[in-house]
């Protein structure tokens, strides 16, 4: 269970991330809103997580799937460069993500 509220919570982190973008230095209220209220509810799924897993292996999880995801969507929905040294690095901190997963005990 504490793993699906991390990757919850991740993918919270992705939306809040895209939404305080596209909020324009919070000027557009409606993506601010959205972007805050995702940003505390992924707090708070990472907070139950921490009750069952330990705080780096949580906190890495949580902020590489975050970053893997918020890349991934400026590649394939905002025009962010592709690269192959760049989806290298990405695919190193997904490797790295699977390994803590692989590896906690």
């Amino acid at each position: 269970m504490a793993w699906l509220l991390l990757v919850c919570a991740a993918l919270l982190e992705i939306v809040w991330a895209v939404a305080l973008d596209r909020s324009e230095g919070f000027t557009r209220p409606g993506p601010a809103a959205l972007g805050i209220t995702a940003a505390v509810l992924s707090f708070v799924l990472l907070t139950f997580a921490l009750r069952a897993l330990p705080l780096g292996t949580a906190y890495a999880v949580w902020v590489g799937l975050g970053t893997l995801g918020v890349a991934l969507v400026g590649i394939l929905a905002l025009g962010e460069s592709a690269s192959v040294p760049r989806l290298t690095c990405l695919t190193l901190i997904l490797l790295g993500v699977a390994g803590l997963k692989l590896l906690e005990s």
